[in-house]
């Protein structure tokens, strides 16, 4: 299958770069990572020295200065060898987007070099335990005290809880509703900022996932991100590009999970030849190779759009839908070419089809996603 489609020469060659390394350093560390629930600080460092945590930013702080596109091609070739690490670089990009997009210069120039270098990791938190698919309602406040503001409530199934260096927090500062909500910049070591336990999660266990708890919690007025009652819109547009995050690793998953079908059919004997010969898994590997072709021009070409300027917001529902229903049947499909041993742990089919499961709920359900474009199709017909 053409991996590279819709890439250019340049592009081509940072991709073969992630490529190998993926291929010689992080997928025979994955399984180990997930085994003993580890976050790989050490990878994600040698990503950063790649200069792969700030592709798509301006160089004077730190970034590649590269196009989008570029960068969920490189997320995708990550999830073929370690999903929960292409997941690390892709809510690490949400944090540093929010700052990069909309923070002050003082914020940028305080935070972004050490984001994009790959010293520090970035989190984003929004969820809540009684706002989720509606965001809009969330409960935790900051509160306007003199130099700057005292956050209280908490935040849940945040990714890298405990781990991340900096947290773009968002939080109501205002009236109910969208416009009431205000985008933070907050570190870790600041007194009222505690952690929940570790969340025991289906899989993505090398991602950690911690309660977020803030009493208290005083924060400088400067690192206000954006203006008061602006952190709505900052939290959408940040969601657009992470669903071209997560598309790209339901891909690179589903491409990890066909390969592995294709090499084990080809080695499997049955009935005194490859079970690759047999046509109807000739059929499965066929419809598997054309779901995943199809996602990885729908998110290609979703990030092309935004390269260009273009409003990709639609696009980049579509290509998250599309792409993680793609990743949770190929996955599936995956198991049941492997037979008895696709459910066993010695092969890490069984952890693909964990794992997908995932990518249809985070950065927005599908359910939601399809409500965001029937809206749409509604709205213009």
């Amino acid at each position: 299958m053409e991996r590279d489609f819709g890439l250019s020469e340049d592009q081509r060659d940072v991709v073969g770069a992630v490529r190998e390394f993926v291929a010689e350093r992080i997928a025979p560390a994955a399984a180990g990572f997930e085994e003993k629930k580890e976050f790989p600080r050490e990878l994600f460092s040698q990503l950063g020295e790649m200069g792969l945590a700030g592709i798509p930013y301006e160089e004077r702080f730190g970034g590649g200065a590269q196009s989008y596109l570029t960068y969920v091609a490189v997320v995708e070739e990550i999830a073929t060898g370690f999903l929960s690490l292409a997941v690390t670089l892709s809510v690490h990009h949400l944090s540093a987007f929010g700052i990069s997009q909309f923070g002050s210069d003082s914020l940028k120039e305080k935070y972004l070099p050490r984001l994009f270098s790959g010293e520090w990791l970035g989190a984003y938190a929004l969820s809540e335990a009684s706002s989720g698919s509606d965001a809009a309602s969330l409960r935790t406040r900051a509160e306007r005290v003199d130099g700057g503001y005292r956050l209280t409530g908490s935040k849940r199934f945040i990714t890298h809880g405990g781990e991340a260096e900096l947290y773009l927090v968002l939080a109501r500062t205002g009236e109910e509703g969208p416009r009431g909500i205000s985008a933070f910049a907050v570190e870790p070591d600041r007194p009222g900022f505690e952690f929940g336990k570790l969340e025991e999660k289906m899989g993505w266990n090398a991602s950690p996932m911690r309660e977020l708890i803030f009493e208290g919690c005083e924060v400088p007025v400067e690192n206000l991100v954006g203006e008061e009652g602006q952190g709505f819109p900052i939290a959408l547009a940040a969601l657009d590009g992470g669903r071209l995050g997560i598309a790209a690793c339901s891909v690179g998953l589903s491409q990890a999970a066909f390969d592995a079908s294709v090499k084990f059919a080809k080695e499997r004997s049955q009935f005194g030849r490859p079970v690759i010969d047999f046509q109807g898994l000739q059929f499965m590997l066929a419809d598997m190779a054309t779901q995943i072709e199809a996602a990885r021009r729908l998110y290609r070409e979703a990030a092309r759009l935004r390269d260009d300027g273009g409003d990709f917001s639609i696009a980049a529902s579509m290509a998250k839908l599309f792409a993680s229903d793609v990743a949770m049947r190929t996955t599936t499909d995956a198991v049941q070419i492997h037979g008895g041993y696709g459910y066993m742990q010695e092969y890490p089919i069984e952890r693909y089809m964990r794992e997908a499961k995932a990518l249809q709920i985070v950065e927005g359900t599908n359910q939601v996603q399809r409500m965001v474009i029937g809206r749409e199709i509604a709205g213009s017909s």
